[in-house]
């Protein structure tokens, strides 16, 4: 754990989460080391212009020509919750929009009288609540740290649309989903670690948005690319994001064109992924 702690660390410093110092005094009160970007919503649908079409495999052989081999890759535990082999309507593209909920410390129940209803919907506004939704625009893809070890559906068919109507193109989180067949039935991409079912009052809190934060073994700073298909999930730090672009194009191209040609050869109708 401290190794990888480390190594996420030193990361940050090097691919565009920069680290900085602090006194005593600024840590007393709690302190983040790793500083995190805002970028408008025009720059990020710029940058994922250049991924277009581009799958994880051509994305993680880029990362290898840019000098970072295995590096973003998620543990591939994290999978789709669905998968479309006709449109291919899983797969996504976005930008990094980050949440991470802990483990809740507070009473996992009403008090004495009070009703279960009141006191869940005290809890979502007070503790687990969305407060990154208004942060969400067109080409974002919301990334959630949550608490694997527990039963928890922080995702489900309702929130996962609203987050869509707010412009984002998928969903990546370690931990779990419930309504997961809605979910699949509206075609939201969404990839995850299991299935859930509990409810995030007395089971989770939020700790943060917008901040550094570790899925499947991977650093995701906000504003890094996601990209995720049938292979899982790639992460590539916002620095290095244009070049990685470059290098992943040219083996998508000569890869469609190899194929295209076994594809004549052996009579196989074109498909979209080789036009």
């Amino acid at each position: 754990m401290k190794k990888t702690l480390i190594t996420l660390f030193a990361m940050a410093a090097v691919l565009g989460c920069p680290a900085q110092q602090a006194d005593v005094s600024e840590m007393m009160s709690g302190y983040s080391f790793i500083e995190s970007t805002w970028y408008t919503e025009a720059e990020d649908l710029a940058l994922l212009e250049l991924y277009e079409g581009l799958r994880v495999a051509d994305v993680s052989d880029g990362m290898d020509m840019a000098g970072l081999p295995g590096t973003g890759l998620v543990d591939p535990a994290i999978h789709p919750s669905w998968v479309d082999y006709e449109s291919l309507s899983h797969i996504f593209r976005g930008i990094a929009l980050t949440v991470r909920y802990v483990p809740t410390q507070r009473l996992d129940r009403p008090a004495p009288g009070e009703e279960f209803s009141k006191w869940e919907g005290e809890f979502y506004s007070n503790y687990s609540s969305e407060a990154f939704v208004p942060l969400i625009h067109k080409g974002v893809a919301i990334v959630i740290d949550d608490v694997e070890e527990l039963d928890i559906g922080s995702i489900g068919s309702n929130n996962i649309m609203n987050w869509k109507d707010h412009g984002a193109v998928g969903v990546v989180t370690d931990a779990s989903s419930r309504d997961t067949d809605e979910v699949g039935l509206e075609k939201i991409p969404l990839y995850l670690r299991e299935k859930g079912r509990g409810i995030r009052p007395g089971r989770n809190e939020l700790e943060s948005v917008n901040r550094p934060v570790s899925i499947g073994g991977v650093l995701v700073c906000p504003g890094d690319v996601v990209v995720a298909d049938g292979d899982g999930v790639i992460v590539v730090p916002r620095k290095v994001a244009a070049e990685v672009a470059g290098h992943a194009r040219r083996v998508l191209e000569g890869d469609k064109a190899a194929r295209r040609q076994l594809y004549e050869k052996l009579g196989i109708p074109f498909d979209r992924t080789v036009e």
